[in-house]
């Protein structure tokens, strides 16, 4: 499966999110920080729920430290504040490797100086039209197949840095089922290079050396034949079939890009 070439490819890593206990960024800077990595400030978000730390890599993508500011139990039982807490789209995620996401260069140009784009092409109309046409090929119910593999309209968001810089988004998520499975896509508002500080050129060197993301690794517990779904899935999302090794843990691979170079790998791994 490939993306015609007149649409914008979906297949471009922005950022990988780490999630540390609520009100616990500090400790997961100096945890990273150790490891070897220079670590940004990034600010509160506009929910006033969560903030975040970054690591920026040369290839553009970059590493998000985030936190809940309070645990659900500071905001009154039954209030909106506490409402709005327990719905966040991460609020019963363990401490880790959360999600991660991809770069929504929809009318990148247009988009870069307003708060809407210009016209209605958005990425869940592409990533959703391939498996429309997935499934007029297939035997799978078409009821089901878009009730588990759509993505969902767009949620803006936005964050002010210490500095008082304003920077403004949208988010596409996949199904709530998936999410962690499917990446997330981000579509910027304002000028990536505020959410992505990579200026000075001293913000992308690491002690640790390091200059990019290699890989992205997702396992999932499969049961009975969910592995080929899963598979075709991330392929609706990414827009390209993949690879698939021979060995114990059966590895489906896909080919990704980054912002300034391509070739990271995301792996799907099926667990024993």
């Amino acid at each position: 499966m490939s993306s015609p070439t007149n649409l914008p490819a979906t297949n471009c890593l922005d950022h990988i999110i780490y999630l540390s206990p609520p009100g616990s960024l500090r400790n997961a800077v100096a945890e990273f920080e150790n490891f070897g990595f220079r670590v940004l400030p990034g600010g509160q978000h506009a929910d006033g729920l969560t903030e975040n730390a970054l690591v920026v890599l040369a290839d553009g993508v970059y590493i998000e430290l985030i936190s809940f500011i309070h645990p659900p139990d500071f905001y009154p039982p039954g209030s909106p504040e506490r409402q709005k807490r327990d719905s966040h789209w991460w609020a019963n995620k363990d401490p880790g490797w959360i999600d991660f996401c991809f770069l929504d260069n929809l009318n990148i140009s247009e988009a870069s100086d307003a708060e809407t784009p210009s016209n209605d092409l958005r990425v869940k109309d592409i990533i959703n039209d391939r498996t429309l046409k997935d499934v007029s090929t297939s035997d799978a119910p078409e009821e089901t197949t878009n009730k588990k593999l759509s993505y969902v309209s767009e949620v803006h968001g936005g964050r002010v840095r210490p500095d008082g810089v304003e920077m403004k988004w949208m988010v596409t998520f996949p199904m709530l089922d998936k999410r962690g499975v499917l990446p997330f896509f981000c579509k910027d508002l304002t000028p990536r290079e505020r959410r992505v500080p990579t200026n000075p050129p001293s913000n992308i060197v690491h002690p640790s050396t390091a200059v990019g993301i290699s890989f992205i690794r997702v396992a999932y517990p499969i049961k009975g034949g969910q592995l080929e779904d899963i598979s075709r899935r991330i392929s609706h999302a990414i827009g390209n079939s993949p690879e698939i090794a021979d060995s114990p843990n059966l590895k489906h691979e896909w080919e990704l890009d980054a912002p300034y170079h391509a070739a990271i790998a995301v792996t799907g791994h099926q667990k024993p």
